[in-house]
Protein backbone atom coordinates (compact mmCIF):
# COMPACT_ATOMS: atom_id res chain seq x y z
CA UNK A 1 0.00 0.00 0.00
CA UNK A 2 1.16 3.15 -1.03
CA UNK A 3 0.66 5.76 1.35
CA UNK A 4 -0.70 9.49 0.16
CA UNK A 5 1.22 12.53 0.98
CA UNK A 6 -2.03 14.31 1.94
CA UNK A 7 -4.17 13.46 5.46
CA UNK A 8 -7.79 13.23 5.87
CA UNK A 9 -8.83 15.37 8.61
CA UNK A 10 -11.88 14.71 10.55
CA UNK A 11 -12.99 18.35 13.11
CA UNK A 12 -15.37 17.50 15.27
CA UNK A 13 -18.33 20.64 16.29
CA UNK A 14 -18.14 19.35 19.62
CA UNK A 15 -14.88 21.15 20.69
CA UNK A 16 -12.61 17.40 20.27
CA UNK A 17 -10.00 17.71 18.95
CA UNK A 18 -9.61 17.19 15.43
CA UNK A 19 -7.56 14.00 14.24
CA UNK A 20 -5.69 13.25 10.94
CA UNK A 21 -5.43 9.94 9.82
CA UNK A 22 -3.54 8.25 6.85
CA UNK A 23 -5.12 7.88 2.75
CA UNK A 24 -3.65 5.06 0.95
CA UNK A 25 -3.43 5.19 -2.54
CA UNK A 26 -4.67 1.75 -4.77
CA UNK A 27 -3.15 0.65 -8.05
CA UNK A 28 -6.26 1.73 -9.58
CA UNK A 29 -9.40 2.69 -7.69
CA UNK A 30 -10.31 4.87 -5.03
CA UNK A 31 -8.22 6.37 -2.37
CA UNK A 32 -8.75 4.78 0.90
CA UNK A 33 -8.83 6.69 4.43
CA UNK A 34 -7.09 4.56 6.95
CA UNK A 35 -9.47 4.45 9.92
CA UNK A 36 -7.83 2.20 12.26
CA UNK A 37 -6.72 4.32 15.11
CA UNK A 38 -10.30 6.20 14.97
CA UNK A 39 -11.16 4.75 18.46
CA UNK A 40 -8.07 4.87 20.21
CA UNK A 41 -7.92 8.63 19.72
CA UNK A 42 -11.62 9.27 19.99
CA UNK A 43 -13.64 6.98 21.39
CA UNK A 44 -15.79 6.86 18.35
CA UNK A 45 -16.63 4.58 15.85
CA UNK A 46 -17.84 4.54 12.02
CA UNK A 47 -21.59 3.71 11.30
CA UNK A 48 -21.55 1.69 7.43
CA UNK A 49 -24.33 -0.89 7.46
CA UNK A 50 -23.63 -2.87 4.48
CA UNK A 51 -19.98 -2.02 4.34
CA UNK A 52 -20.28 0.10 1.55
CA UNK A 53 -18.11 2.55 1.89
CA UNK A 54 -15.33 0.76 4.05
CA UNK A 55 -12.54 -1.73 2.62
CA UNK A 56 -11.97 -4.68 4.79
CA UNK A 57 -8.42 -5.60 3.60
CA UNK A 58 -5.88 -4.94 0.68
CA UNK A 59 -6.30 -7.24 -2.13
CA UNK A 60 -4.51 -8.09 -5.55
CA UNK A 61 -6.63 -11.00 -6.84
CA UNK A 62 -9.67 -8.90 -8.32
CA UNK A 63 -10.76 -5.33 -9.36
CA UNK A 64 -13.92 -4.14 -10.42
CA UNK A 65 -14.76 -0.37 -11.83
CA UNK A 66 -18.94 -0.31 -11.53
CA UNK A 67 -19.30 2.93 -13.54
CA UNK A 68 -17.05 1.68 -16.30
CA UNK A 69 -18.61 -1.88 -16.83
CA UNK A 70 -14.80 -3.38 -16.14
CA UNK A 71 -13.75 -6.22 -14.47
CA UNK A 72 -10.06 -7.57 -13.78
CA UNK A 73 -8.52 -10.94 -12.70
CA UNK A 74 -4.85 -9.77 -11.53
CA UNK A 75 -5.21 -7.06 -14.03
CA UNK A 76 -6.61 -8.60 -16.66
CA UNK A 77 -9.55 -8.02 -18.33
CA UNK A 78 -12.59 -10.67 -18.04
CA UNK A 79 -12.87 -10.37 -21.68
CA UNK A 80 -9.72 -11.20 -22.65
CA UNK A 81 -9.80 -14.11 -19.96
CA UNK A 82 -13.17 -15.23 -21.80
CA UNK A 83 -11.75 -15.24 -25.18
CA UNK A 84 -8.18 -16.67 -24.85
CA UNK A 85 -8.09 -18.67 -21.53
CA UNK A 86 -9.95 -22.11 -20.31
CA UNK A 87 -10.67 -22.16 -16.50
CA UNK A 88 -8.45 -23.95 -15.24
CA UNK A 89 -5.78 -21.03 -16.81
CA UNK A 90 -7.66 -18.87 -14.61
CA UNK A 91 -7.90 -20.95 -11.64
CA UNK A 92 -3.89 -20.86 -12.23
CA UNK A 93 -3.93 -17.38 -12.20
CA UNK A 94 -6.48 -16.31 -9.65
CA UNK A 95 -3.98 -18.48 -6.90
CA UNK A 96 -0.59 -17.36 -8.34
CA UNK A 97 -0.82 -13.95 -9.53
CA UNK A 98 0.43 -14.87 -13.15
CA UNK A 99 -0.84 -16.99 -15.96
CA UNK A 100 0.71 -20.06 -16.75
CA UNK A 101 3.29 -21.22 -19.49
CA UNK A 102 2.52 -24.34 -21.07
CA UNK A 103 4.97 -26.91 -18.79
CA UNK A 104 2.81 -25.03 -15.54
CA UNK A 105 -0.74 -25.23 -17.56
CA UNK A 106 -0.15 -29.03 -18.21
CA UNK A 107 1.19 -29.55 -14.84
CA UNK A 108 -1.27 -27.76 -12.99
CA UNK A 109 -4.28 -29.50 -15.00
CA UNK A 110 -2.74 -32.87 -14.50
CA UNK A 111 -2.58 -32.56 -10.41
CA UNK A 112 -6.31 -31.05 -10.29
CA UNK A 113 -7.37 -33.98 -12.55
CA UNK A 114 -5.57 -36.54 -10.08
CA UNK A 115 -7.49 -34.98 -7.34
CA UNK A 116 -11.31 -35.20 -8.16
CA UNK A 117 -11.83 -38.31 -7.19
CA UNK A 118 -13.16 -38.01 -3.35
CA UNK A 119 -13.47 -40.70 -0.23
CA UNK A 120 -15.30 -43.34 -0.79
CA UNK A 121 -16.57 -43.21 2.41
CA UNK A 122 -18.20 -39.82 1.73
CA UNK A 123 -20.94 -42.02 -0.62
CA UNK A 124 -22.31 -42.91 2.44
CA UNK A 125 -23.16 -39.04 3.76
CA UNK A 126 -25.50 -38.83 0.51
CA UNK A 127 -27.67 -41.45 1.88
CA UNK A 128 -28.09 -39.48 5.20
CA UNK A 129 -30.31 -36.55 3.10
CA UNK A 130 -33.15 -37.26 1.62
CA UNK A 131 -33.66 -37.49 -2.04
CA UNK A 132 -35.66 -33.93 -2.21
CA UNK A 133 -33.08 -31.82 -0.37
CA UNK A 134 -31.57 -28.81 -2.08
CA UNK A 135 -28.17 -29.33 -3.82
CA UNK A 136 -26.96 -26.41 -1.78
CA UNK A 137 -27.90 -28.08 1.81
CA UNK A 138 -25.75 -30.85 0.39
CA UNK A 139 -22.93 -28.89 -0.87
CA UNK A 140 -22.76 -27.16 2.66
CA UNK A 141 -22.62 -30.77 4.02
CA UNK A 142 -20.50 -32.61 1.87
CA UNK A 143 -17.43 -29.57 1.63
CA UNK A 144 -17.56 -29.11 5.35
CA UNK A 145 -17.29 -32.73 5.97
CA UNK A 146 -14.27 -32.84 3.32
CA UNK A 147 -11.81 -31.47 6.86
CA UNK A 148 -12.81 -34.95 8.40
CA UNK A 149 -10.61 -37.06 5.62
CA UNK A 150 -7.90 -34.09 4.92
CA UNK A 151 -6.01 -34.01 8.35
CA UNK A 152 -2.78 -33.66 6.43
CA UNK A 153 -4.04 -30.38 4.75
CA UNK A 154 -5.03 -28.14 7.57
CA UNK A 155 -2.37 -26.44 9.22
CA UNK A 156 -3.41 -22.92 7.46
CA UNK A 157 0.47 -21.58 8.73
CA UNK A 158 1.80 -23.43 6.29
CA UNK A 159 1.63 -22.64 2.48
CA UNK A 160 2.31 -25.75 1.13
CA UNK A 161 -0.74 -27.28 2.87
CA UNK A 162 -2.73 -24.41 1.99
CA UNK A 163 -1.96 -25.19 -2.07
CA UNK A 164 -3.41 -28.57 -1.51
CA UNK A 165 -6.24 -27.56 -0.15
CA UNK A 166 -6.60 -25.31 -2.72
CA UNK A 167 -6.00 -28.27 -5.24
CA UNK A 168 -8.45 -30.46 -3.46
CA UNK A 169 -11.33 -27.71 -3.78
CA UNK A 170 -10.88 -27.20 -6.85
CA UNK A 171 -10.88 -30.81 -8.25
CA UNK A 172 -13.19 -32.39 -6.02
CA UNK A 173 -16.52 -29.19 -6.06
CA UNK A 174 -17.71 -30.63 -9.45
CA UNK A 175 -17.47 -34.44 -8.24
CA UNK A 176 -19.66 -33.33 -5.17
CA UNK A 177 -21.89 -31.14 -7.52
CA UNK A 178 -22.86 -33.82 -9.67
CA UNK A 179 -23.38 -36.41 -7.36
CA UNK A 180 -25.91 -34.00 -5.35
CA UNK A 181 -27.56 -33.85 -8.56
CA UNK A 182 -27.32 -37.81 -9.42
CA UNK A 183 -28.85 -38.34 -6.19
CA UNK A 184 -31.67 -35.96 -6.28
CA UNK A 185 -32.91 -38.21 -9.30
CA UNK A 186 -31.86 -41.39 -8.42
CA UNK A 187 -29.39 -42.46 -10.53
CA UNK A 188 -25.80 -44.20 -10.04
CA UNK A 189 -22.82 -41.73 -9.09
CA UNK A 190 -20.31 -41.37 -12.04
CA UNK A 191 -16.79 -41.52 -11.24
CA UNK A 192 -14.58 -38.51 -12.57
CA UNK A 193 -12.59 -39.35 -15.89
CA UNK A 194 -9.00 -38.24 -16.49
CA UNK A 195 -9.05 -38.38 -19.62
CA UNK A 196 -11.48 -35.53 -19.49
CA UNK A 197 -10.64 -32.06 -19.07
CA UNK A 198 -12.26 -30.17 -15.95
CA UNK A 199 -15.82 -29.11 -17.74
CA UNK A 200 -15.88 -32.23 -20.28
CA UNK A 201 -15.16 -33.98 -16.73
CA UNK A 202 -18.34 -32.00 -14.81
CA UNK A 203 -20.81 -32.54 -18.11
CA UNK A 204 -19.88 -36.37 -18.18
CA UNK A 205 -20.57 -37.17 -13.94
CA UNK A 206 -23.73 -34.84 -14.16
CA UNK A 207 -25.51 -36.74 -17.87
CA UNK A 208 -23.12 -40.05 -18.45
CA UNK A 209 -25.25 -43.23 -16.46
CA UNK A 210 -23.13 -46.90 -16.68
CA UNK A 211 -26.02 -47.93 -19.76
CA UNK A 212 -24.26 -45.61 -22.25
CA UNK A 213 -21.25 -43.71 -23.47
CA UNK A 214 -21.85 -39.90 -22.92
CA UNK A 215 -20.70 -37.63 -26.26
CA UNK A 216 -18.93 -35.05 -25.09
CA UNK A 217 -20.43 -31.94 -27.28
CA UNK A 218 -16.90 -29.35 -27.34
CA UNK A 219 -19.79 -26.51 -27.86
CA UNK A 220 -21.74 -26.81 -24.62
CA UNK A 221 -18.52 -27.75 -22.63
CA UNK A 222 -16.67 -24.25 -24.11
CA UNK A 223 -19.98 -22.75 -22.45
CA UNK A 224 -20.06 -24.22 -19.25
CA UNK A 225 -16.20 -23.34 -19.30
CA UNK A 226 -16.73 -19.85 -19.81
CA UNK A 227 -19.82 -19.84 -17.29
CA UNK A 228 -17.30 -20.98 -14.66
CA UNK A 229 -14.83 -18.09 -15.95
CA UNK A 230 -17.04 -15.19 -15.57
CA UNK A 231 -17.86 -16.76 -12.17
CA UNK A 232 -14.42 -17.48 -10.53
CA UNK A 233 -14.51 -14.05 -8.34
CA UNK A 234 -16.07 -10.99 -7.93
CA UNK A 235 -13.74 -9.00 -5.55
CA UNK A 236 -15.41 -8.82 -1.59
CA UNK A 237 -18.86 -9.74 -2.37
CA UNK A 238 -21.19 -11.45 0.49
CA UNK A 239 -19.52 -14.97 0.42
CA UNK A 240 -16.39 -13.86 0.01
CA UNK A 241 -16.61 -11.79 2.97
CA UNK A 242 -17.75 -14.71 4.54
CA UNK A 243 -15.00 -17.03 3.89
CA UNK A 244 -12.24 -14.12 4.63
CA UNK A 245 -14.34 -13.78 8.06
CA UNK A 246 -14.64 -17.33 8.82
CA UNK A 247 -10.98 -17.69 7.84
CA UNK A 248 -9.91 -14.64 10.14
CA UNK A 249 -10.69 -17.56 13.13
CA UNK A 250 -8.33 -19.62 11.62
CA UNK A 251 -10.86 -21.99 10.60
CA UNK A 252 -9.64 -25.00 8.27
CA UNK A 253 -9.82 -24.13 4.70
CA UNK A 254 -13.17 -26.52 4.07
CA UNK A 255 -15.47 -25.06 6.97
CA UNK A 256 -14.45 -21.95 5.04
CA UNK A 257 -15.65 -22.51 1.69
CA UNK A 258 -19.02 -24.23 3.29
CA UNK A 259 -19.44 -20.66 5.06
CA UNK A 260 -19.43 -19.19 1.70
CA UNK A 261 -21.57 -21.83 -0.08
CA UNK A 262 -23.91 -21.32 2.60
CA UNK A 263 -23.88 -17.56 1.88
CA UNK A 264 -24.39 -18.05 -1.35
CA UNK A 265 -27.54 -19.61 -1.28
CA UNK A 266 -29.24 -16.49 -0.80
CA UNK A 267 -31.68 -15.00 -3.14
CA UNK A 268 -30.16 -11.88 -3.11
CA UNK A 269 -26.60 -13.02 -3.96
CA UNK A 270 -26.23 -16.77 -5.76
CA UNK A 271 -29.97 -17.57 -6.16
CA UNK A 272 -30.12 -14.12 -9.09
CA UNK A 273 -29.65 -16.75 -12.06
CA UNK A 274 -32.54 -19.21 -10.42
CA UNK A 275 -34.36 -16.00 -10.23
CA UNK A 276 -34.49 -14.89 -13.47
CA UNK A 277 -35.72 -18.68 -14.81
CA UNK A 278 -38.11 -18.40 -12.65
CA UNK A 279 -39.59 -15.03 -14.16
CA UNK A 280 -39.35 -16.39 -17.31
CA UNK A 281 -41.23 -19.72 -16.42
CA UNK A 282 -43.97 -17.01 -14.60
CA UNK A 283 -44.64 -15.15 -17.74
CA UNK A 284 -45.36 -17.81 -19.77
CA UNK A 285 -45.46 -17.37 -23.11
CA UNK A 286 -44.30 -13.70 -25.68
CA UNK A 287 -47.98 -12.89 -25.54
CA UNK A 288 -47.77 -12.29 -21.80
CA UNK A 289 -44.73 -9.84 -22.14
CA UNK A 290 -46.33 -6.52 -22.68
CA UNK A 291 -48.89 -7.38 -19.59
CA UNK A 292 -45.75 -8.16 -17.45
CA UNK A 293 -43.33 -4.97 -18.54
CA UNK A 294 -46.66 -2.62 -17.47
CA UNK A 295 -46.35 -4.75 -13.96
CA UNK A 296 -42.57 -3.85 -13.47
CA UNK A 297 -43.17 -0.39 -14.40
CA UNK A 298 -45.60 -0.50 -11.78
CA UNK A 299 -44.07 0.77 -8.37
CA UNK A 300 -47.00 -0.19 -6.70
CA UNK A 301 -47.26 -3.65 -8.36
CA UNK A 302 -44.54 -5.65 -5.96
CA UNK A 303 -43.94 -7.48 -9.43
CA UNK A 304 -39.58 -7.14 -9.94
CA UNK A 305 -37.51 -7.68 -13.25
CA UNK A 306 -35.08 -10.42 -12.40
CA UNK A 307 -32.00 -10.57 -14.11
CA UNK A 308 -31.86 -7.09 -14.81
CA UNK A 309 -29.29 -4.22 -13.97
CA UNK A 310 -26.54 -4.97 -11.32
CA UNK A 311 -25.66 -3.59 -7.97
CA UNK A 312 -22.27 -2.62 -8.84
CA UNK A 313 -22.47 -2.26 -12.52
CA UNK A 314 -23.95 1.17 -13.45
CA UNK A 315 -23.81 0.05 -17.10
CA UNK A 316 -23.71 -3.31 -18.72
CA UNK A 317 -22.28 -5.89 -16.91
CA UNK A 318 -19.21 -6.93 -18.64
CA UNK A 319 -19.25 -10.87 -18.48
CA UNK A 320 -22.76 -10.51 -19.50
CA UNK A 321 -22.05 -8.87 -23.36
CA UNK A 322 -19.92 -12.46 -23.26
CA UNK A 323 -22.25 -14.96 -21.72
CA UNK A 324 -24.97 -13.43 -24.77
CA UNK A 325 -22.59 -14.70 -26.88
CA UNK A 326 -22.18 -18.02 -25.42
CA UNK A 327 -26.31 -18.00 -24.98
CA UNK A 328 -26.91 -17.89 -28.38
CA UNK A 329 -24.10 -20.30 -29.95
CA UNK A 330 -25.38 -22.91 -27.21
CA UNK A 331 -29.07 -22.34 -28.71
CA UNK A 332 -27.76 -22.15 -32.23
CA UNK A 333 -25.83 -25.82 -31.18
CA UNK A 334 -29.21 -27.10 -29.91
CA UNK A 335 -31.71 -26.30 -31.78
CA UNK A 336 -33.63 -24.18 -29.45
CA UNK A 337 -34.27 -21.01 -31.00
CA UNK A 338 -37.86 -21.83 -31.36
CA UNK A 339 -38.11 -22.88 -27.74
CA UNK A 340 -41.03 -21.20 -26.06
CA UNK A 341 -39.14 -20.73 -23.23
CA UNK A 342 -35.65 -19.35 -25.12
CA UNK A 343 -37.79 -17.10 -27.56
CA UNK A 344 -40.09 -15.67 -24.38
CA UNK A 345 -35.92 -15.04 -23.05
CA UNK A 346 -34.61 -13.84 -25.83
CA UNK A 347 -38.19 -11.16 -26.78
CA UNK A 348 -37.55 -10.10 -23.47
CA UNK A 349 -33.67 -9.34 -24.04
CA UNK A 350 -35.16 -7.10 -27.07
CA UNK A 351 -37.58 -5.15 -25.06
CA UNK A 352 -34.85 -4.32 -22.15
CA UNK A 353 -32.01 -3.20 -24.81
CA UNK A 354 -34.42 -0.96 -26.69
CA UNK A 355 -37.27 0.51 -24.07
CA UNK A 356 -36.80 4.05 -22.61
CA UNK A 357 -38.01 2.85 -19.38
CA UNK A 358 -34.97 0.42 -19.14
CA UNK A 359 -32.45 1.94 -21.35
CA UNK A 360 -32.72 5.20 -19.32
CA UNK A 361 -32.47 3.24 -15.86
CA UNK A 362 -29.57 1.45 -17.42
CA UNK A 363 -31.37 -2.04 -16.80
CA UNK A 364 -29.34 -4.21 -19.12
CA UNK A 365 -29.56 -8.00 -18.93
CA UNK A 366 -26.89 -9.15 -16.47
CA UNK A 367 -24.75 -12.31 -16.14
CA UNK A 368 -27.65 -14.04 -14.16
CA UNK A 369 -29.95 -13.73 -16.96
CA UNK A 370 -27.83 -15.25 -19.82
CA UNK A 371 -25.98 -17.74 -17.59
CA UNK A 372 -29.58 -18.93 -16.56
CA UNK A 373 -31.04 -19.55 -20.02
CA UNK A 374 -27.28 -21.35 -21.02
CA UNK A 375 -27.90 -23.44 -18.25
CA UNK A 376 -31.21 -24.43 -18.71
CA UNK A 377 -30.47 -25.42 -22.30
CA UNK A 378 -27.19 -27.78 -21.06
CA UNK A 379 -29.86 -29.39 -18.71
CA UNK A 380 -28.89 -28.32 -15.93
CA UNK A 381 -31.75 -28.21 -13.20
CA UNK A 382 -32.80 -24.72 -12.08
CA UNK A 383 -32.18 -26.19 -8.40
CA UNK A 384 -28.67 -26.89 -8.96
CA UNK A 385 -27.71 -23.54 -10.64
CA UNK A 386 -26.15 -21.69 -7.29
CA UNK A 387 -24.51 -25.19 -6.75
CA UNK A 388 -22.65 -24.31 -10.47
CA UNK A 389 -22.05 -20.90 -8.96
CA UNK A 390 -20.43 -22.71 -6.02
CA UNK A 391 -18.04 -24.61 -7.88
CA UNK A 392 -17.28 -21.73 -9.93
CA UNK A 393 -16.62 -19.53 -7.23
CA UNK A 394 -14.78 -21.80 -4.89
CA UNK A 395 -11.58 -20.94 -6.61
CA UNK A 396 -11.97 -17.03 -6.00
CA UNK A 397 -12.90 -18.11 -2.24
CA UNK A 398 -9.73 -19.79 -2.08
CA UNK A 399 -7.50 -17.52 -3.22
CA UNK A 400 -8.72 -14.89 -1.38
CA UNK A 401 -8.78 -17.11 1.87
CA UNK A 402 -5.27 -17.91 0.91
CA UNK A 403 -4.11 -14.21 0.97
CA UNK A 404 -5.63 -13.22 3.70
CA UNK A 405 -4.15 -15.97 5.69
CA UNK A 406 -0.51 -14.84 4.24
CA UNK A 407 -1.35 -11.11 5.07
CA UNK A 408 0.41 -9.69 8.20
CA UNK A 409 -2.39 -7.48 8.49
CA UNK A 410 -4.44 -10.00 9.26
CA UNK A 411 -6.85 -10.21 12.14
CA UNK A 412 -9.73 -11.99 13.28
CA UNK A 413 -12.65 -9.95 12.04
CA UNK A 414 -14.53 -8.19 14.94
CA UNK A 415 -16.98 -5.54 13.30
CA UNK A 416 -18.74 -2.87 15.92
CA UNK A 417 -21.87 -1.86 16.34
CA UNK A 418 -24.17 1.31 17.17
CA UNK A 419 -26.14 0.10 20.09
CA UNK A 420 -29.26 1.14 20.30
CA UNK A 421 -31.42 -1.12 23.26
CA UNK A 422 -32.10 -0.47 26.70
CA UNK A 423 -28.86 1.13 29.19
CA UNK A 424 -28.30 -0.90 32.54
CA UNK A 425 -31.15 -1.82 34.45
CA UNK A 426 -32.09 -4.46 37.81
CA UNK A 427 -33.70 -7.27 37.49
CA UNK A 428 -37.20 -7.33 39.20
CA UNK A 429 -38.42 -9.78 41.50
CA UNK A 430 -41.02 -12.59 39.53
CA UNK A 431 -43.70 -10.89 41.88
CA UNK A 432 -42.89 -7.24 40.34
CA UNK A 433 -42.81 -8.45 36.45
Amino acid sequence: MNTSDTKATLSFSDGSPSVDMPIYKGTIGPDVIDIRKLYGQTGKFTYDPGFMSTASCNSSITYIDGDKGELLYRGYPIEQLAENCDFLETCYLLLNGELPNAEQKTEFENTVTRHTMIHEQMNFFFRGFRRDAHPMSVLVGTVGALASFYHDSLDINDAKQREISAIRLIAKLPTLVAMAYKYSIGQPFMYPRNDLSYSANFMHMMFANPCEEYKVNDVLVRALDRILILHADHEQNASTSTVRLAGSSGANPFACIAAGIACLWGPAHGGANEAALTMLKEIGSVENIPAFIEKVKDKNSGVKLMGFGHRVYKNFDPRAKLMRETCHEVLNELGLQEDPLFKLAMELEKIALNDEYFVSRKLYPNVDFYSGIVQSALGIPVSLFTGIFAMARTIGWIAQWNEMIADPEQKIGRPRQLFVGSPVRDVPSIDKR
